[in-house]
Order: structure tokens, then sequence, then C-alpha cells
């Protein structure tokens, strides 16, 4: 994308990039902000890290632009000088792009190599120890909405992440992560010399959580950024109430210059959050389980696809790990916008697709 944008931006062509809500909250340690601010924040951190000179826009808090766009996960627009969408992709292609430019502005005489360019790339920033705490795998979640409560004065040093498993939308019944996460963005840590992490939940009539709250973990190590995680049983189905959930936590800076105490309370709906994105830094995810490996057809669900395609070995089926073709074809099909593709929403690709011959799938 930066070679295009260096061949074409001198022949008055702009190129912009959009801030959404992050697909994956955990990749290099990033997590959801919770404000405007703390997007603007993260652009900030992007133009850092990346080192690139392709200027930003940033979504709204209700993902307006994103919804806007078919809540697709990574759009890409062409407009021509009066506004008018000339092409446009549910999977940005920078190969596409290109020929796309060839034809509405006309071929470069030399094209910019990725080797040609001079990007100042950062990396994150440096925190204390990580994976002292041994992570919990909780097995298939779905993110559910949380609401901070805004009106404390000190930032969510620490980030709440709330999810359920299938079992608890389908029947009512199943389990509740609850993931306090630090945010890099305020360069924080745990002091373990302190009172660890609590939380404790307030549960509208006819939900029962078990346990309703919880402390800890106790780390022999002075320090670390590791989250703090807990998984607990849950059942009953409150409607349209919400549960409460209050935290107490020390926040320590990595400059050593404060370590203070801060109590936070969220607001918890127990409904799919379709913006929420899905984590994928740990090492068991969303869709895992109950699903074949094996190569093969549709008998075997997601497995053959899932086991030619995912690089990253975590049992998922990305967009961003699919061929350029493919993802155009897979994009459209991925209905929350998490660039991932749930088994429905893989059943529905196949189904729309020629079975036999060109491109289709056979029959297994």
């Amino acid at each position: 994308m930066e070679t295009i944008e260096r061949d074409y931006s001198p022949l008055g062509v702009q190129f912009l990039y959009i801030y959404k809500s992050l697909a994956h909250p955990e990749h290099n340690g990033y997590v959801t902000p919770f404000s405007l601010e703390e997007r603007l924040m993260h652009v900030k951190e992007a133009q850092r890290t990346l080192g690139s000179r392709i200027p930003w826009l940033c979504d709204g808090m209700e993902n307006e632009l994103m919804k806007a766009l078919g809540g697709v996960p990574n759009p890409e627009l062409v407009l021509d000088p009066e506004g008018k969408v000339v092409a446009r992709r549910s999977w940005s292609d920078p190969d596409a792009l290109r020929r796309d430019l060839e034809k509405f502005v006309g071929k470069v005489e030399k094209q910019t190599r990725v080797a040609d360019l001079d990007m100042k790339t950062q990396p994150p920033p440096p925190t204390v120890a990580k994976g002292v705490v041994p992570r919990v795998e909780p097995g298939p979640m779905i993110p559910v909405v949380i609401t901070p409560d805004s009106s404390t004065e000190a930032p969510f040093y620490v980030k709440l992440r709330a999810e359920v498993d299938a079992a608890y939308l389908q029947t009512g019944k199943g389990k509740l992560y609850l993931g306090f996460h630090l945010d890099p963005l305020y360069r924080v840590h745990w002091n373990n010399q302190v009172a660890p992490l609590r939380f404790d939940l307030d549960l509208p009539k006819g939900l029962t959580v078990t346990p309703s709250s919880a402390s800890g973990p106790t780390v022999e190590a002075d320090a670390d950024a590791d989250p703090r995680e807990f998984l607990v049983d849950i059942d009953g189905r409150p409607g349209n109430e919400p549960l409460g959930l209050d935290v107490s936590y020390f926040a320590c800076d990595d400059a050593n210059t404060f370590c203070l105490r801060v109590d936070q309370s969220y607001s918890v709906a127990l409904v799919r959050d379709r913006t929420g994105g899905s984590a994928r830094g740990r090492r068991s995810m969303p869709g895992r389980e109950g699903q074949t490996r094996g190569r093969g057809g549709r008998g075997q669900g997601r497995g053959g696809m899932t086991e030619r395609f995912d690089t990253n070995g975590d049992g998922m089926l990305g967009l961003d790990e699919m061929p350029g073709p493919m993802k155009e074809r897979a994009a459209p099909f991925d209905l929350n916008g998490d660039g991932l593709l749930s088994e429905d929403e893989l059943r529905s690709m196949r189904q729309s697709m020629p079975v036999g011959g060109g491109r289709g799938p056979r029959r297994g």
C-alpha cells in the first residue's frame, strides 16, 4: 500500500487510512479503547509504530462509518474527484488497487518497491515482564456488550473484556469470561506487592453467577503485565437487565512515578457485541471445539479449509489468512465483521458457491 502511495500521490491521488473498532483486541497488547480520545491515541500509535505517511481518519464511537460501509472488517474504496465510488472491495487488496489506479490514472514509469521505502517503524511500547501468570483458556467465546462508567476521573488503566460461551446464548446456562487487561496506552503494570485486583458483581433478578466476586491471583514476581482473567459459571436470563461490575486495582506506571488505587464500574449486557472483534492472542479461540481438522468436503464442516489456510495455527479461519481472490469471495459472508468466518458464515459461503467444476467445492 505504501509503494502505491509513493507512486500515485504525486499524480494527485489522495490516500487515507480509516481507524475503526479493533478486529483483534490484544494484538500487540492493544485493547479496545473506551473513548474517542483513546481511539485517537491508537491512531498516534499506528503512526508511530508503522512509520506511514498516509493520513488517518477515525470512525466515531458508534462505528457509523464502519456500519455505512457494510460492517466489513477491512474495506477499500476508490473515489473519483466528484466523490463517486468507482471501485470497492470488501477486503483491501493492494495489487487490485494498483490495477484500479492504472486504469483510472495511468501507469507509472517505474514502480516503487518495498525495498525502496524508508519507513521509520517502531516496536510496540516495552513494558514489564509478561508470561508470568498463566492465561485462562476458555474455549469458544463470544464478546458481549460492556459500558464503562466514565464518571470516575481516572482513566481506565485496566480494561474489562467480557465474553460468554455459545451454550449460554443458546440455553441460558454456561460460562462467563471476565478479563482485565492493562492498556499499553497508559504504560502501567501490576504491582504485586500491594492488594491484587478484585471484582464484585451486582446481579439482576433471575441471574446467578458463581463466583460473583473474586480476587487475585497472588504472584511472586514484584511486577508483571499479564491480564487478570476469570472464568465463572452463569445461569439465567435477566432479559434486558444488565449486570453491574465493580473492580478495584492498583495502577502503577512503568516509570515508577505513581502507584494509585482505582475503583471503577461497568454495566454488562449479556448480548453479543457485533463490533467486539475476536481476541486472537489466546491459545484457545472461538470456533475450535467440535471441529474436524481433516481435509474434505461438506461433511467435515470447516475442517478442510481451516487446515489449509490457518497459517497462525489458532484453529480459526481468518480473512487475513486467505489469498486475495478468496478474501474477495469470503468477506461478504463475515456478517459480524470480526475478520473470522464462523461455522454458520462458512456454511453460507459454501452453499452460495457452485458445486462441481470451476472454483466450486466438490461434494463430500
